[in-house]
This record gives structure tokens, C-alpha cells and sequence, in this order.
């Protein structure tokens, strides 16, 4: 199996951990706003397609130093081999952080059943009624709810995000997914980065971005549905 890429120390990615980050390639949504662009679309530019045996190699170098292995993507449950990926990094004592879009419960619910993952962080890209045409034009919103209710049910530590910009963000959506995962143990609302991301012309109206009152008023009707909500990023 080949990776995307690897992030050798990182101390954000994974909650009070010092982590590794394993990328894989490839995603079935199209974000604009993606700020793994080369990743989402299976073609990595900035990172570099590096083999198995070379990534297992480093992690086994860094046992000891290193407290968890986030693995992220573009999006890992569409990888055939994630649940073998995730059972060799357990082996070597790791605990795993799984970044998922939530598009594949079934797939979830067998990490978790497995004791494959430690940490589900999942996003909701917006009300999932909305997701086609805005995320995926095959998009099916239960799936997006059948995801969120099996990390809720899991046992495990984790954490639900939304990237907060129009027209995937208004009050009324952060109401409706805060309602959607009401009783939550954190969720992030999360700063856009425009910087580097899978469709600049997207941002070509300027009136994309949400400003940092909203954001804090998003926030404030968020706290009374979650055990926590911060803002991020």
C-alpha cells in the first residue's frame, strides 16, 4: 500500500497527544473549500507517495517519542486496507485518531466493533439534507446520521466539526446539526483557510467568508445543544 504522505510530529492533529499523521488519497466529496486539495483528488503534488514498509518503518523508529498516529486523508474509509492499517499501527502500541467525513458508517461501526481506533473525529459539512448538490451530488444524508450516531454510541473520545462559511454555514444550519448531535461531547467550529484550497474560483465572491462575531454567535447557539463547542483554527 502506498500513503499519501506523512507528518512526522505534529502536536495539534490529535487531542493532547504528540502524533504522526498518516495522509491517504483520494475522497468522494468535493469541498471547495479542501485544504488537502492534491489529497482529495488522489493526485498528491505537495505530498509524496510514500510505501508502507517505509512508514512502518519510521513509526517503529519512533515508539517511545510519538503518543498517537492520526490517519486522515483525503477521506481513510474509502481505503480497502484501512482496517489492516489500523490494526498494524495498534500493534506497535499506537493509539489511532481516525479524520472521517462520516460517508461510510458501515465502515465506522466496524473500526469501532474491531477496536480498531481510539478517537473519532467526524465533520459535518453542513445540514445533511443539504450535502447534494453542495458537498456530493450522490450524497445520502442518513449515512451522514447513521456515522454520528455510532461515534456517539462508541464509548470512544471524539469530536464533531464543521468548517464555518457560507453557503454551508447560517444559524439555522448550525442549529439544525448542533440539534443532530445533541448531548455531543465537543464540537469545533472551524475557521476557514483560504489559502490553499480544491476550488479557488469559489472564493471568487467575497462574501464567502463568516466573520469572527458570527462565528461567536454560531458558537453561542451551538454551547446549548453540546457538552462543549469551541471555534478552531
Amino acid at each position: 500500500m502506498m500513503f499519501g504522505g506523512l507528518v512526522k510530529n505534529s502536536f495539534i492533529d490529535y487531542p493532547a497527544k504528540i502524533s504522526s499523521v498518516l495522509f491517504l488519497a483520494g475522497c468522494n466529496f468535493i469541498c471547495p473549500y479542501c485544504h488537502n486539495p492534491d489529497l482529495a483528488t488522489g493526485r498528491p503534488e505537495r505530498h509524496q507517495f510514500l510505501h508502507e514498509a517505509k512508514v512502518f518503518e519510521f513509526l517503529e523508529s519512533r515508539r517511545g517519542l510519538i503518543e498517537g498516529i492520526v490517519i486522515t486523508g483525503g477521506e481513510p474509509t474509502l481505503c480497502p486496507d484501512l482496517l489492516r492499517i489500523c490494526e498494524k499501527v495498534r500493534g506497535l502500541g499506537y493509539p489511532v485518531k481516525l479524520d472521517t467525513n462520516g460517508s461510510r458508517p458501515a465502515v465506522v461501526k466496524k473500526l469501532v466493533d474491531s477496536a480498531l481506533v481510539d478517537y473519532i473525529a467526524m465533520d459535518i459539512k453542513t445540514d445533511p439534507d443539504k450535502y447534494s448538490p453542495l458537498i456530493w451530488k450522490k450524497a445520502e444524508p442518513d449515512k451522514i446520521l447513521d456515522s454520528a450516531d455510532i461515534i456517539m454510541r462508541s464509548g470512544l473520545d471524539y469530536e464533531f466539526r464543521t468548517t464555518c462559511l457560507k453557503p454551508f454555514v447560517d444559524e439555522k444550519i448550525i442549529e439544525k446539526i448542533s440539534g443532530i448531535i445533541k448531548g455531543a461531547r465537543l464540537y469545533a467550529l472551524q475557521r476557514c483557510n483560504d489559502e490553499r484550497v480544491l476550488d479557488h474560483d469559489f472564493f471568487n465572491n467575497n462574501d464567502r467568508m463568516i466573520k469572527e462575531d458570527e462565528l461567536q454567535k454560531l458558537k453561542l447557539i451551538a454551547s446549548g445543544q453540546v457538552g462543549e463547542c469551541i471555534v478552531r483554527g
